[in-house]
């Protein structure tokens, strides 16, 4: 927004620490936050010589003494868009601490590429040219940024693949989920915009699929992609103009 200091900056000279921050779910923490754990130890895979760890917002006290034990550490926030948590929540918690906050995950601007490589090596060729595919994600009903990183994402989507337009469906806000489903075939495709395996992906999702009938295949979130590690690790590599992982 104009005349608003954004809260990221190029990281300072680090000692090759990262940490890599999700939302977390405040009322069942702890699952969430070994997922986040467990995907920094795929992440640091990708970067020889560094520190990598993974927390949550929503595990009591877990950021705070993270962030007290990492030297200088890049926070890379594992959310798919700008909005509260990394503008304001995230940079909040973080100020005690000598930290460099990256732009979030789902802004990196080469995950349409990512996910039109997994949508293609999912879909037999033959169907491709004319599957259906949804584009699931939050949205919300009192913030743009959900919204607005959802449409940049998936109309760099629709230009790398050959199949009509992808079409967008919220949780949140309209057009909500179930309705854009409706009339889908079982050639389409839903792909979910979430980072983590949270309850919108293992309920409400499917619970809006299942009432519109969509007869289609869905996706993983994005931690379960093979090929999101790497990403990340990329991220994290270019705050030093180190070599991504291959």
């Amino acid at each position: 927004m104009s005349g608003t200091r954004s809260p990221f900056r190029t990281a300072p000279a680090i000692d090759r620490a990262a940490l890599i921050v999700a939302h977390g779910s405040p009322s069942d923490p702890w699952p969430q936050e070994r997922a986040v754990a467990e995907l920094a130890v795929r992440v640091s895979a990708c970067l020889p010589g560094w520190e990598v760890r993974g927390t949550t917002l929503a595990a009591p006290g877990r950021f705070e003494a993270v962030c007290s034990a990492m030297p200088r550490p890049v926070l890379l926030p594992f959310f798919m868009a700008s909005g509260w948590f990394t503008t304001r929540a995230l940079p909040c918690r973080a100020a005690p601490f000598d930290v460099a906050l990256l732009e979030p995950f789902g802004l990196h601007p080469t995950l349409p590429a990512l996910a039109a490589a997994r949508i293609a090596d999912t879909i037999a060729p033959d169907d491709l040219p004319g599957c259906q595919i949804l584009i699931a994600a939050h949205g919300s009903r009192t913030a743009r940024g959900s919204a607005e990183a959802t449409v940049r994402f998936t109309a760099a989507l629709s230009g790398l693949l050959p199949c009509p337009s992808a079409r967008i469906g919220f949780l949140e806000e309209a057009p909500y989920i179930a309705d854009v489903a409706r009339g889908m075939g079982r050639n389409a495709l839903c792909l979910p915009l979430f980072a983590l395996s949270s309850g919108h992906v293992t309920e409400d999702l499917p619970r809006a699929l299942d009432s519109a009938g969509f007869a289609g295949s869905v996706l993983p979130p994005l931690i379960d992609w093979p090929e999101v590690p790497a990403l990340l690790g990329e991220a994290i590599a270019r705050t030093r103009s180190l070599a991504p992982c291959p």
